[in-house]
């Protein structure tokens, strides 16, 4: 398990909920990732703007990864195909809810959305029984 330290971990919410309120205040616009990716997949492209922050959120872990870390990033010891089907799992969800862990977690509950809350105290509950399973019932997923 790796270490938590939580001078790294403010600054990164202060650096997610920063860039959400300024992407809102000036661009009228939610920073739902799972938003953001189906309208940068959107051919022809309308808004350039969602490749850009999905860039800039690539480069960002990319700098902090390769130029600022002072311990490589922990690895996941799942199995490939356990992980694409997870993948593909939240990809269902984030449809069926209209939006995923930022959009909802950061925008939503920002915004005091009751919807919000809902989505996200399901992303939770559903989040602690995939680990009781992977962690208790299957093991050696």
């Amino acid at each position: 398990m790796a270490d938590f330290n939580w001078i790294t971990a403010v600054l990164g919410g202060l650096l997610i909920g920063g860039s959400s309120t300024i992407l809102l205040a000036f661009n009228g616009r939610i920073a739902g990732i799972s938003g953001m990716v189906n309208g940068a997949i959107e051919f022809p492209q309308k808004e350039a703007w969602r490749s850009l922050f999905l860039l800039g959120m690539l480069l960002g872990g990319a700098l902090y990864e390769y130029g600022l870390a002072t311990h490589p990033t922990p690895t996941s010891s799942f199995a490939p195909w356990a992980m694409g089907i997870g993948g593909l799992l939240v990809g269902v969800g984030t449809r069926m809810g209209s939006g995923c862990t930022s959009g909802h977690g950061v925008c939503g509950l920002g915004r005091l959305s009751g919807r919000s809350l809902v989505a996200v105290l399901t992303f939770l509950t559903t989040a602690f029984i995939t680990v009781f399973i992977t962690q208790h019932v299957l093991p050696g997923i």
